[in-house]
């Protein structure tokens, strides 16, 4: 089963993901044939991290009641007038250079490509990401559509999809029948386009290993020709 990539999206996450790494890294350094000066790095990069976290929160928290004092001091208001305390931040770690997730990314390629690595291991330093789970049954494609000189053009989310299958009326009383199947996510319809207005509608469903899955989208429509 396919599974999601390791590296959380915030920062709190690539916080935590860091700390996790500096405190059970070391466990496995020497299987892992990774370097004293390897784990030293790794740690001055999670604690920096850590420290800047906490004071850009700090500093965030500072700022909103040096914004409500500027105001009151502008428009006047409930409020005493005193000026708002400064941030105040614990001494400063020592810095290090700038990259720290380009880094770790690079010593996790390193660490999963060693020897004596295991699925195991990984777990352990959370570089594993989650299985996800893939239910085509419940996917349902949403679809737009706009007006690009003249002509239709159809919109969709590709997701976990390999195409999509369109279906189209051209207000011809023939109704919605099959149209295309395509993998381009702003496909323009090319058909010649009627001399007079009429109503277009399309409808389409999600197709995976060239079979059709999950449910039909809803019907959109619009104004072509004339």
């Amino acid at each position: 089963m396919a599974k999601s990539y390791y590296m959380p999206k915030d920062d709190n996450g690539k916080v935590a993901l860091l700390d996790q790494l500096a405190t059970r890294l070391p466990i496995y350094a020497d299987a892992l044939e990774i370097s004293p000066a390897d784990i030293a790095a790794l740690q001055a990069d999670a604690t920096a991290l850590r420290y800047t976290l906490n004071a850009y929160n700090i500093i965030q928290g500072n700022a909103r009641l040096w914004t409500a004092y500027k105001n009151l001091l502008r428009d006047g208001g409930a409020g005493t007038g005193a000026f708002p305390p400064a941030a105040n931040l614990p001494a400063p770690v020592p810095t290090v250079t700038p990259g720290i997730i380009p880094r770790v990314t690079a010593l996790i390629a390193r660490i999963k490509t060693a020897r004596n690595y295991t699925e195991a291991i990984g777990q352990d330093l959370a570089i594993v990401g989650s299985t996800q789970v893939v239910d085509p049954d419940g996917w349902k494609p949403i679809i737009d559509i706009s007006v690009r000189a003249g002509r239709p053009v159809i919109q969709w989310s590709k997701g976990g999809a390999d195409s999509i299958e369109i279906w189209a009326d051209r207000g011809d009383d023939k109704g919605l029948a099959f149209y295309t199947i395509t993998t381009d996510p702003n496909f323009t319809d090319a058909s010649p386009t009627p001399g007079n207005s009429a109503l277009w509608k399309y409808k389409a469903i999600y197709r995976l290993r060239d079979e059709q899955v999950g449910s039909w989208s809803d019907v959109i429509s619009i104004a072509i020709g004339g």
